[in-house]
């Protein structure tokens, strides 16, 4: 599955960062954050080095739907339900600074940008009262929001709040011109380099396959934290959601739209050579927690095919974030005592506006700046309180969740390797193992995800293991994609013969 975005030749690609370097500054991950702080950071003077596990954008940017809005769905409605009008504003105030900073980047480097007014829309008459939550809170935020009973989408609507000129964009063209921008700076970036650990003395010294590295401060722009220390995942819930891209013809609707009800129906259009495409995303639900991520994918292109006839799936992608308990990012330091380690995380799919936001933020702490709204979305912020009952619920859940997956019946391992594209996790005396087909090669791996021992499920989508804890996910290999999982799953002896027709199929 590749994105629309990713689907180029120019993605600019970068060797593995030498063993023994130090750096002033060293950002971990290849995404809108990380690459928008090395920029601040190089522009100042600093000597600022990205370091990619894959390449850049290969998670959640490059996956984006690739929408720049304030507006953000249901986003604004659930903040104000749990906060003050006050915290409402500051989330705000730090989306349009973030927002409006990456649209006058992409203005003066030649990023094509779409404005577009965005909409959230009931699906249903049960989801009117939620888009009217929606509209009162971007009205509380001093947004330009309006109601509309017709929002001009081509199926059965319910009412819908608007916010006009919001924006998107491809985020590939964006990724290039960062990356250019870094360099040219005097920042450097690297990839193929996983970070397996950090070790915050001084200098930090960071770990990886090959060696280390040194630097005086770190910053973790990493989707999800991959240090334990200060216990953020245990307070970020793992969201994955899907997305098509369709040559559809006729006319598309002129606008960026978002249902409030699940399951989600976000829409867009993207330009492209001799015309644009639509853009369909959602059917989100937990990470690791689907029984068919293939089946979420399906009935996204049945949706498509009913509301768009004639519609043909160019591309099929996926993503996934980090929703904060209390429903708000967290920027700023891994842990209370230390400024050594700075985190960003926790954009509930939002981060096209936030990740700058974020980003203006960590780069401000370490150039020692001032943003008065980062107060409101910093880590160990005094109002985190509020999320508490949410965290309790749901580290309760995760803990069932394992103690579940130990004790389910399995299937004993037969020696039958299981078909093309499909895994299954097996009992093999008292071990777990995950057993897979892709390409025609049947591998054997522990079915334990190696962040903190959660049992993977099969991802039919994608062929990859995910964690239904924390969000953790592996390739069929057992490689790491992401999550905050730094290590493979272990591989285990005795290879399964292949099925028959393994050879044809691959």
């Amino acid at each position: 599955m590749t994105s629309l975005w990713l689907d180029r030749p120019d993605l600019p690609a970068h060797p593995p960062v030498p063993a023994g370097r130090s750096f002033g500054v060293v950002v971990v991950g290849g995404g809108l954050t990380g690459l928008t702080t090395a920029l601040l950071l190089a522009r100042a003077g600093c000597s600022v080095a990205v370091v990619e596990a894959r390449h850049l954008g290969a998670v959640t940017t490059g996956n984006t739907t690739g929408k720049v809005t304030v507006l953000q769905g249901t986003k604004l409605a659930r903040i104000a339900r749990r906060h003050s009008r006050k915290t409402l504003r500051t989330y705000v105030e730090a989306n349009v600074e973030g927002q409006q900073w990456l649209l006058r980047y992409c203005a003066e480097h030649d990023v094509p940008v779409q404005r577009r007014p965005d909409v959230t829309f009931a699906q249903t008459e049960d989801g009117r009262d939620t888009v009217a939550a929606v509209y009162d809170a971007a009205r509380e935020a001093d947004l330009p929001v309006e109601w509309l009973e017709e929002p001009g989408l081509p199926f059965p609507t319910y009412g819908a709040a608007r916010v006009p000129d919001q924006a998107q964009l491809d985020a590939g063209d964006l990724v290039v011109a960062l990356a250019s921008d870094v360099e040219r700076h005097g920042g450097e970036i690297f990839a193929g380099s996983r970070v397996r650990g950090i070790d915050t003395g001084r200098p930090c010294r960071l770990q990886l396959a090959h060696g280390e590295v040194r630097a005086d401060r770190v910053v973790l722009a990493t989707g999800t934290p991959i240090l334990n220390r200060g216990g953020h995942f245990a307070r970020l819930e793992p969201l994955r959601s899907y997305a098509l891209a369709l040559d559809a013809p006729g006319p598309l609707p002129p606008v960026m739209a978002i249902s409030a009800e699940a399951p989600t129906r976000s829409l867009r259009t993207a330009d492209v050579v001799g015309g644009e495409r639509l853009v369909v995303a959602g059917h989100g639900h937990p990470g690791g927690r689907a029984v068919s991520p293939r089946e979420h994918v399906l009935e996204l292109t049945r949706w498509a095919a009913e509301h768009f006839p004639g519609a043909v799936p160019t591309h099929a992608w996926s993503a996934q974030d980090y929703r904060g308990i209390d429903q708000l990012p967290s920027v700023g330091r891994l842990t209370p005592g230390s400024d050594r380690v700075l985190l960003a995380t926790g954009y509930d799919k939002w981060g096209l506006a936030m990740a700058p936001a974020a980003a203006l933020a960590l780069a401000s702490t370490i150039l020692d700046g001032h943003m008065p709204w980062t107060r409101g979305v910093r880590t160990w912020r005094p109002n985190a309180v509020t999320g508490l009952d949410r965290a309790v619920a749901y580290n309760a859940g995760v803990a069932a969740r394992l103690t579940v997956d130990r004790s389910t019946p399995r299937v004993h391992s037969s020696g039958v390797a299981p078909p093309e594209g499909q895994g299954r996790v097996e009992l093999d005396r008292q071990r777990l193992v995950a057993v897979s087909t892709v390409n025609g090669l049947t591998r054997r791996l522990s079915a334990t995800c190696t962040h903190l021992g959660g049992v993977v499920a099969w991802n039919d989508a994608e062929h990859s293991w995910d964690c239904p804890l924390h969000g953790s996910r592996f390739a069929a290999d057992g490689s790491v994609l992401e999550g905050p999982a730094t290590c493979a799953l272990r591989r285990l002896p005795g290879a399964v013969p292949e099925p028959p027709g393994a050879a044809e199929a691959s």
